[in-house]
């Protein structure tokens, strides 16, 4: 076996290759409180400090205790005290509105969906609300109560059981297939669900925590069964197939002689827990467990070198090869004949349009006409986009798939069939726009008629459009057509783009029409200035991605079964009454209430404009 220096060493070297992936499974893993949740220390002591601040501020609301949280409301409901309690929750909720009124109005909490839900959750007037409603259906004092505490206890177990006590071995997977492969997709955060064995997986841990506990119970036995048990999470990642008591027992086998050995390896890293203790957690999160998890995953990999060596009894069911080596070039071109086959048919991408027309092409994704050449390009698009994850492990860069002993469910087809990276036409971006214009504008109106009960013609046009929808709609089409291959990416870029969209339309009205506002977010949570609020920019981020990858590809799909005359002349129609509308809400803009009524608080009145 190596040097603990020369494990470690590989698990820097692996840490160094796949750093964002490895530091996000672990950051994971500790907001889950799967393992690492020290690590999150410096948060809970900005809390306290928040909290320290917060009561010794003579500017704010007071009437509520030092310490008392929705935990406390809680406890009143378990003693059946529901009128103290639900006081209790109107009171922190008071307190919460008034430190957002003395506070940064940045953190508004009067109004808004987001600001409810914040409320609801944060002073636990969610808690009294619904048992009182099942106090109410079922005629009895009690049953709140007691439906609370069982679901409560039956939310809880199976959040240990399915996400909190399981995720270790999703981590381990990702650890395992990153020291051996230069792409470890995102994907493999689902692996369980694409082998059909989260359930498996969840009881193998279960019965290991089982046994451990009941280890503990001995003192000096749960100390030893700690590093027995040491290797479940890494067999099972490997095969989750097992049986809990097949992994629990091949864990021994394989620990046994090396526990001393475990425990100094552990021990090892003592200096790099204090740096983790003295930076709060910090270090811990950016380096240290990362770096910990891929020196023991080297440590794993040697056992079971050793195990398999020895013919350790139930070694035999460690039979995924390639997770510690690659497969040879014959072995993949094999497997992956389809996708090879593929490849090879697209050696070179077709040729791109130049020019002006390329440049649009290239980075805004626009088409002025759909040639021959470009139709081409965008199936081959399509095609690529198709085999992409297949590509690289058809060619060693990632995990192949199709090799693992356990099969994965077949992919789902939507994505491919919609081919989401296709590029725009103009004569598609004009309708997309209008289209998102209307929906935007439909959506607005639905929203007041629901909350209000009245019509509002919404928007400074007298038209059924709000072109800041449709505006946002093309620009996530055209400036973002580079990052869409990256989700995440997307979502960050869209919610930027539309924030910085829907602040500057807003100053920009306000300032060409002598201070009157069309939208004012004062009094939601997390909002800047009242132009852009946090609940608004989600709501984008989440639309956008369904505009890029679902919405828009459709749209486009059903724009090209347009005759091109009749295209033509109903994006030339749309264009000349929206100018029309242009013009003339230049002169009479669409103001009145629930339009323009804004005062700064977040209130409606009747604007002086339209007074």
């Amino acid at each position: 076996m190596i040097t603990r220096k020369e494990m470690k060493r590989k698990g820097k070297a692996a840490l160094k290759k796949h750093y964002f992936i490895f530091m996000a499974a672990c950051l994971i893993a500790a907001f889950f409180a799967s393992e690492f949740s020290a690590s999150l220390n410096f948060s809970h002591a900005q809390n306290r400090e928040a909290l320290k601040t917060h009561f010794t501020d003579p500017k704010v609301y007071t009437t509520v205790p030092l310490g008392v949280t929705w935990r406390d409301v809680l406890q009143d409901i378990l003693e059946n005290d529901l009128e103290e309690g639900r006081a209790l929750s109107q009171d922190l909720k008071t307190k919460a509105v008034e430190q957002s009124h003395s506070g940064n109005p940045m953190f508004g909490r009067t109004r808004g969906v987001l600001s409810g839900i914040v409320n609801q959750l944060t002073s636990g007037s969610i808690l009294i609300t619904f048992t009182a409603a099942v106090n109410s259906i079922t005629g009895s004092e009690n049953a709140g109560v007691m439906v609370l505490i069982i679901g409560g206890t039956l939310c809880f177990f199976l959040f240990w059981f399915l996400i909190q006590n399981t995720y270790g071995i999703i981590m381990r997977r990702i650890f395992l297939e990153g020291r051996t492969y230069q792409k470890v997709p995102l994907q493999r955060f689902i692996f369980l669900l694409r082998v059909k064995k989260w359930l498996q997986a969840s009881w193998i841990m279960f019965v290991k925590y089982i046994f451990q506990f009941l280890w503990s119970l001995t003192i000096i036995g749960g100390m030893i069964k700690h590093y027995s048990y040491f290797l479940v999470p890494y067999i099972a990642a490997e095969n989750p197939d097992m049986k809990a008591r097949e992994a629990i027992n091949l864990s021994r086998r394989m620990m046994k002689g090396h526990k001393w050995e475990c425990f100094r390896f552990e021990f090892s890293f003592l200096g790099w827990y204090v740096v983790g203790g003295l930076t709060l957690g910090i270090a811990d999160i950016l380096y240290i467990n990362p770096y910990i998890i891929a020196s023991f995953t080297e440590y794993y990999v040697q056992l079971r070198q050793q195990a398999k060596e020895n013919q350790i009894p139930g070694t035999e069911r460690l039979a995924d090869i390639y997770l510690y080596k690659q497969a040879d070039q014959e072995t993949l071109n094999a497997v992956y004949n389809d996708v090879v086959i593929t490849m090879n048919e697209h050696i070179k991408d077709p040729e791109e349009p130049v020019g002006i027309r390329g440049f649009f092409a290239k980075y805004l994704g626009i088409l002025f006409f759909r040639t021959e050449k470009e139709k081409q390009y965008e199936q081959y698009q399509a095609l690529k986009l198709k085999n992409e994850e297949l590509e690289d492990a058809a060619n060693g860069l990632t995990y192949p798939g199709r090799l693992y002993p356990i099969p994965e469910s077949a992919r789902r087809k939507l994505v491919a069939s919609l081919n989401y990276m296709r590029r725009y036409s103009v004569w598609s971006l004009i309708l997309i726009f209008f289209t998102f214009s209307f929906i935007g504008w439909l959506w607005e109106v639905c929203l007041h008629l629901i909350t209000d009960g009245i019509f509002v013609n919404r928007g400074a046009l007298h038209g059924p459009w709000l072109p800041i929808y449709g505006s946002g709609g093309v620009l996530i089409l055209t400036l973002l057509s580079r990052f869409r291959k990256r989700p995440l990416i997307e979502f960050t870029s869209i919610v930027l783009v539309c924030g910085i969209l829907e602040y500057m339309t807003s100053y920009i009205m306000e300032i060409t029409s002598g201070g009157t506002k069309w939208w004012d977010y004062s009094g939601y949570f997390l909002n800047l200035h009242g132009r852009i609020c946090a609940e608004g920019l989600l709501v984008f981020g989440i639309g956008g991605l369904m505009i890029a990858y679902v919405l828009a590809p459709i749209l486009d799909s059903l724009i090209l079964k347009i005759p091109f005359h009749t295209l033509r002349i109903l994006c030339a129609a749309l264009a000349l009454a929206f100018l029309a509308d242009l013009v003339y809400s230049q002169k009479y803009p669409n103001v009145g209430e629930g339009i323009t009524s804004y005062t700064a608080n977040g209130d409606t009145e009747i604007s002086e404009t339209f007074l």
